[in-house]
């Protein structure tokens, strides 16, 4: 019986799609955008306009022309945090229980809800 390698922990995910984030290591540090896709086995965010890198691509039916594509790469999600929409800030996130039991994320600085 074979097992398969654990290629890292995976986290517990506070981030969203459509999650307005700013990035806060690496080379695109200080831009924020809206996150397109959350990789959750690999710890990843794809945000919108951030990190772009280029692909070599050869013609194909789907694709008629080749060429060198430009498209978003993905950003680990340590090196990202999530922007509160009142205070326009990066923020921790944390979790609070509703009147009706339903779990709600909250801003730490603010303690506004983050929808």
């Amino acid at each position: 019986m074979k097992l398969k390698a654990d290629k890292g922990k995976r986290q517990n995910l506070k981030l969203k799609k459509n999650d307005i984030v700013a990035v806060i290591a690496g080379k695109e540090k200080g831009k924020s955008g809206k996150i397109n896709l959350v990789l959750q086995d690999k710890n990843r965010v794809i945000i919108e306009k951030i990190m772009m890198v280029k692909r070599h691509t050869k013609s194909s039916q789907q694709q008629q022309q080749g060429g060198i594509m430009e498209k978003e790469g993905s950003i680990h999600i340590s090196n990202v945090m999530l922007q509160c929409g009142k205070c326009n800030k990066p923020t921790r996130v944390g979790f609070t229980v509703l009147e009706d039991g339903q779990k709600a994320r909250i801003c730490k600085k603010c303690k506004e809800i983050i929808i």
